[in-house]
This record gives C-alpha cells, structure tokens and sequence, in this order.
C-alpha cells in the first residue's frame, strides 16, 4: 500500500444504496476521497458516525473478515428512514 506523505493512505467512499430520500443529496455511485481532514462534502451527521472509520482507514488500521476484511467497511447513515449505505476503501496505490 502506497502511504500518502505526512496523512496516511487515500480513503475513498462509495454510495452503495439510498434508501427514500437523502436529504444531504447523496447518490448511488458517488464517490468520495475522504480523511480527517476532508469530508469531501460528505453529510456532516454521516462523517461524524463514519470518522473513526476514517481514522483507521486512512492510518493502516484494519477491520475484520467478517466486516469486508482490513482495508474496507460498509457503514449506514443514522436516518433510519432515508438510509444511506457508504462502502469506505483503503486505496492501494
């Protein structure tokens, strides 16, 4: 993996699904590079759920199997009505 001098390694997120409407515009597809410093207009109740994700991502943490392995997670927006699912991805570079 390619490490990004002096932030770590690229994140970058998906919109996999919208479920209703979301009201911050988010779209299937849309792809988002990420990091502490950059919420790439992403919802600012989402990256605020997704930033520990984030963190780990971007600085060579890793998840387990069960939850698509060390270099990616799939999390849910909080709106339980209007439901976002975003993938987040470690970048290899």
């Amino acid at each position: 993996m390619a490490e990004v001098k002096g932030i770590g390694y690229r994140v970058v997120g998906t919109i996999k699904s919208v479920k209703g409407h979301c009201n911050a515009g988010h779209k299937v597809g849309q792809q988002l590079e990420l990091s502490g410093h950059n919420t790439a207009g992403m919802c600012g109740f989402f990256y605020h759920d997704a930033f520990p994700y984030i963190l780990m991502l971007q600085f060579g943490g890793g998840f387990p199997v069960e939850w698509g392995g060390p270099e990616v997670v799939e999390l849910e927006c909080m709106d339980r009505t209007n439901v976002v699912k975003i993938e987040l991805k470690r970048i290899k570079d």
